[in-house]
């Protein structure tokens, strides 16, 4: 059964669209609670959001819903999404819920949902809440109704947890650092985080207006990030996402580490310590080199469909606990139940410190493939383009030519009538010649 609201993360749209309107909200807070009600006598919530202004409209309307169907709600305030789900879990809340569109810009935002455990929500869980959505509204009485408060130590509680994160016989002091926090959910979190370890924070991206989300700071725009730790002389600079689940870091040189090179940091500090590390999941989109590396070490790689939710699917049928995307959003099921851009950050920062060497030195042997990314519009008659012959015929020419010098992977966009072409070669030349000879073929 198909969804009609529920994405990939949630629910998530321009603000003032449907579905991220007030009338919609009040109607989801109230279908929630109503699936809530089949488990729990007295359901309560723990609400959190980002910096976004359309936040305090979506978390009233929410908040309405959760009481007309006789939930209670405890509210947080800004708080980074992997926050929420701690919090969920460790506060006893039958439900987390995040007001947030991560890395997206102002004008958009959205939903997402937690369990009791701090984890993502099944598809069955949010194909109920969409049958509900559809049924006619159930209003509890005056007496049952629910209530409302606020947590006011929710900040504090969250950076401790991350703070235990951090090795106990291990500190940050003399790391000067750069935090970004995108004009976002960590804003107060971060910077008080690594200071708390004993780093010199300089603080950028962490004054929101409400309209400044992502807006040229943050794990999407790391360019500020590459400037303010030069100027300042920092050692490294550390840049989040909107809602603080992604992470981007700068060393002093400015060079730049995905989430690819870090992944692979963090398996190695692992192994260094002597640990097992039976294997690690990335995605589709993951760097052969990465791949090539961890293998060379005995550490088994998989690789997922693109997105969180996958990647932590894989890690818990697996056993294992590392695994993350290019795109920053990492993962440590030993340390927390989602990805979590701070918490990520000091591991990187404890392997640089237990090791004494610099983070450049931890990625020796890990050169990272040039990839070439074609988007070629599909149109209305080449729908069905895996019964393309001229390009099953092409692809098998260019991966028999990669060899294991590279790899070739084509996906249909989820969102718009296009294919994606990502040819990853050990040389530039090999990968642009070859994904423009895939791209030629589809166009036919």
């Amino acid at each position: 059964m198909s969804r009609k609201y529920f994405g990939t993360d949630g629910i998530r749209g321009t603000v003032g669209q449907t579905p991220i309107t007030p009338d919609f909200m009040l109607r989801l807070g109230h279908a929630v609670g109503r699936v809530l009600k089949r488990s729990y006598a007295k359901p309560s919530v723990l609400i959190g959001k980002d910096t976004r202004i359309s936040g305090y409209m979506l978390e009233s309307a929410l908040e309405a819903g959760f009481a007309s169907a006789g939930v209670n709600v405890l509210l947080t305030g800004p708080l980074p999404t992997p926050g929420v789900a701690y919090l969920t879990r460790a506060l006893r809340q039958h439900l987390g819920v995040v007001i947030s569109a991560s890395h997206n810009p102002f004008a958009d935002n959205g939903i997402k949902f937690f369990s009791s455990k701090g984890e993502k929500l099944p598809d069955a869980w949010e194909l109920d809440v969409e049958a509900v959505l559809e049924e006619p509204p159930v209003w509890v009485d005056s007496a049952s109704l629910g209530r409302a408060r606020r947590l006011d130590d929710a900040q504090g509680r969250y950076i401790e947890f991350c703070k235990a994160c951090f090795s106990g016989d291990l500190s940050l002091r003399g790391m000067k650092l750069v935090v970004d926090a995108a004009n976002g959910a960590a804003y107060q979190v971060a910077p008080a985080v690594f200071h708390e370890l004993g780093a010199e924070v300089i603080s950028i991206g962490c004054k929101p207006d409400g309209f400044n989300i992502n807006d040229k700071v943050g794990a999407t725009a790391p360019a500020a990030l590459v400037d303010a730790v030069r100027t300042h002389g920092a050692h490294y600079g550390i840049a989040l996402d909107g809602d603080a689940d992604r992470l981007q870091m700068v060393d002093a040189d400015g060079r730049l580490y995905n989430g690819d090179e870090l992944l692979y940091v963090m398996v190695a500090d692992r192994l260094a310590r002597g640990e097992r590390v039976p294997g690690a999941v990335g995605t589709l989109m993951t760097n052969m080199a990465v791949e090539l590396a961890l293998r060379q070490r005995d550490v088994e790689f998989v690789r997922a469909k693109v997105g969180d939710r996958y990647v932590l699917e894989e890690l818990a049928a697996r056993g294992w606990q590392l695994g993350g995307e290019g795109s920053g959003h990492l993962l440590a099921l030993d340390k927390h139940t989602t990805g979590d851009g701070i918490v990520s950050s000091l591991m990187v920062l404890e392997a640089v410190s237990r090791s004494g060497r610099p983070l450049v030195d931890l990625l020796d042997g890990v050169s990272l493939f040039p990839q070439t990314l074609i988007n070629v519009r599909l149109q209305p008659d080449q729908q069905d383009w895996k019964s393309n012959a001229a390009l099953a015929r092409t692809e098998a020419e260019v991966t028999a030519e990669l060899g294991d010098r590279g790899r070739v992977l084509i996906r249909k966009s989820g969102t718009e009538p296009l294919l994606r072409v990502m040819v990853e070669a050990s040389e530039k030349d090999l990968a642009q010649r070859c994904a423009e000879r895939l791209a030629e073929a589809i166009r036919g």
